[in-house]
């Protein structure tokens, strides 16, 4: 695969070459043209900010479906925190932008970036954007597990399950080495390709705390706990998981302790979505 090259099509907005004549038929050349753009389906939901706008669209050649997300005049107390978690000045676009940039260097798959862009004022950022690729031949694990999930308890089925389980649980072992929290890490963030590929997705948020790493750590690992469904992973699946997400064939004490932990906060998680009427996919 061949290095992406981005060019600066316009002050502060650069796209990926390859990509530059198709959003250009689409007269995305600037960043005042991709806000004022809105051919494509709008994917607002309830607790989207107001800042933030969301886009999905089709591009061709070659025919694929991308994500526009914009973020115009950002709360200035939202941008200083962003700034606290990235330790630098970065826009909002940018800040998923870089952290998916570095997992994507250490190994951790991605979406593509094909087109983004800035624009500051004199201290506070004005507005800023990002283009994405939709993962290709992938859903979400909220969406979509492999058939061998939905189908009947064989023996083939069952190692098929546990070889699933097995490469998750390295996959996000892997993630939370680059040192990298990801604060939102539920089943619908996580998507697993056709060629069984394990991808991360909404990286906004993602960071790498300075203190409290175990505190993310746990978090992060409780949200994948929660988010699995009760009626397809069993206790022993998650055992299984945890064990080999620490590498290891038995539980020391440190983990007992860390397992409790999770299974208090998925309790919390569950008693917040009673709360609110929604569905909870693991009982606590």
């Amino acid at each position: 695969m061949s290095e992406q090259k981005f060019i600066e099509i316009s002050e502060s907005s650069f796209v990926d070459s390859d990509y530059k004549v198709v959003f250009s038929k689409l007269g995305l050349t600037s960043i005042d043209a991709v806000f004022s753009f809105n051919a494509g389906k709008n994917l607002a939901k309830d607790n989207l900010a107001r800042f933030r706008t969301r886009l999905q669209f089709e591009i061709s050649p070659p025919s694929i479906t991308v994500f526009l997300k914009r973020y115009d005049k950002p709360p200035i107390l939202t941008q200083l925190k962003n700034w606290l978690s990235a330790r630098r000045r970065v826009s909002c676009a940018f800040l998923g932008l870089r952290s998916a940039n570095e997992l994507a260097e250490a190994g951790i798959n991605t979406p593509k970036t094909l087109f983004y862009g800035q624009q500051w004022g004199i201290l506070f950022e004005k507005r800023s954007f990002i283009i994405t690729e939709k993962i290709p031949n992938a859903e979400s694990l909220e969406r979509k597990l492999p058939d061998y999930f939905n189908g009947p308890t064989s023996a083939e089925n069952l190692k098929l399950r546990r070889n699933f389980t097995a490469q998750l649980a390295d996959f996000i072992r892997k993630f939370h080495q680059t040192n990298y929290r990801h604060r939102d890490l539920y089943f619908s963030h996580i998507f697993y390709s056709n060629s069984s590929e394990f991808y991360l997705i909404d990286l906004a948020r993602a960071f790498k705390p300075i203190l409290q790493r175990q505190r993310f750590r746990l978090k992060d690992i409780a949200q994948v706990y929660y988010s699995a469904p009760a009626s397809l992973f069993s206790n022993t699946d998650r055992l299984r998981f945890y064990l080999g997400y620490v590498a290891r064939d038995k539980l020391n004490c440190k983990d007992k302790v860390f397992i409790q932990r999770v299974l208090n906060k998925a309790r919390r998680m569950a008693r917040h979505d009673r709360k609110h009427d929604r569905p909870v996919p693991v009982e606590g």
